[in-house]
């Protein structure tokens, strides 16, 4: 089985561009939420660090675009289901005049995928956003766990039947997925891994179900 995916620096993601240091700030914020769980700051720096992996590796895509939309594209996230929505619309606010019009359109785009995790076959921006946010599935055991444990606290709202149910209903919509991820560089080392920690987990909490 591949290496796991190693931990990244959540205290210094990159931002792509030369200025906007008050929105970074202001994103930076929303991630540090005390009420958030899963999708913190720590969540915030391990994507951008999975999308610099993905570059460093040669995967070709829009750096610029990618890494702004993994910035924002949890920047609001409260459980509702229009989040990726609200998410967009902030990038469609805050980032005219700090880059061109084209690369806000782009961000926007990859926001709104981030619902769905399925970009489509011709998408390479969208390949290395999804890739990069669903690494965390092929985390170290002791890294996915408390991934779980978060997911679970942000969902503390829900009864645990109600919870389990769609957790599996995630887990399986995943597992379906001829694969998980797109780049070849993430299918070659993260996949395996991946498919093992998600598809013990549905087993788990099948299991768990039964009990």
């Amino acid at each position: 089985m591949p290496p796991p995916v190693e931990a990244a620096d959540p205290e210094s993601p990159a931002w792509p561009l030369s200025g906007g240091d008050d929105v970074r700030d202001e994103l930076w914020e929303a991630y540090a939420d005390p009420s958030r769980g899963y999708h913190d700051t720590t969540h915030l720096g391990e994507v951008v660090a999975r999308v610099e992996e993905l570059a460093a590796a040669g995967v070709e895509f829009d750096r610029t675009a990618v890494l702004l939309a993994a910035w924002f594209h949890d920047s609001i996230y409260d459980g509702e289901r229009d989040a990726e929505e609200r998410s967009a619309a902030w990038a469609e606010d805050a980032l005219p005049g700090l880059t061109d019009e084209a690369t806000v359109s782009e961000v926007v785009r990859l926001i709104r995928l981030t619902e769905t995790h399925r970009p489509g076959a011709d998408d390479p921006n969208g390949w290395a956003l999804s890739d990069a946010d669903l690494a965390i599935l092929a985390a170290p055991r002791e890294r996915y766990d408390a991934y779980v444990a978060d997911v679970r606290a942000e969902y503390a709202h829900l009864d645990d039947e109600t919870f389990t149910a769609g957790r599996r209903a995630v887990l399986t919509d995943l597992l379906a997925k001829p694969r998980l991820f797109h780049t070849d560089y993430a299918f070659a080392h993260w996949e395996e891994r991946a498919r093992a920690n998600a598809s013990a987990e549905l087993a788990r909490l099948t299991q768990e179900s039964v009990d």
